[in-house]
């Protein structure tokens, strides 16, 4: 199991500012690695799974030896189009609208940035989510 400081430091500095600035939200410690959540709900996780573990984990291309990922919830219009893409997505294998983001050099945070407001719309109660949509 990895703890939040497995994650690189580089991918938390980028991470962080992303999700702190959504109302409401805060950063813990999960069962592995970080997570932010809304309330009692996470909208965005980062951490670094064994791959010997959890062989899920090491069969996605471009993962290698040590990936990080992200986890993050994808409105029901986005999903087919995120995982069908490949790299560096894929579809959890929990949750009916959980996606994977492989993380590192090759990460658009433009877009990741997207999806953590997207991911944290769909989890946010309606007001505050409102409130996101009206500053966007």
């Amino acid at each position: 199991m990895s703890s939040p400081g497995d994650v690189p430091s580089e991918i938390l500095d980028r991470l962080r500012p992303l999700c702190r600035r959504l109302p409401e939200a805060y950063e813990e410690p999960a069962w592995i690695g970080l997570r932010w959540r809304i309330r009692t709900r996470t909208f965005a996780h980062v951490y670094m799974p064994d791959t010997q573990r959890y062989p899920f984990y090491a069969r996605q291309p471009g993962a290698g030896e040590a990936p990080t990922v992200m986890t993050f919830r994808a409105p029901a219009d986005d999903l087919l189009g995120l995982v069908s893409g490949g790299f560096p997505f894929f579809q959890a294998e929990w949750g009916h609208n959980v996606v994977c983001v492989l993380l590192g050099d090759h990460t658009d945070w433009t877009e990741i940035a997207e999806l953590i407001t997207d991911s944290y719309r769909e989890m946010a109660p309606k007001f505050l989510a409102a409130r996101v949509a009206e500053r966007s």
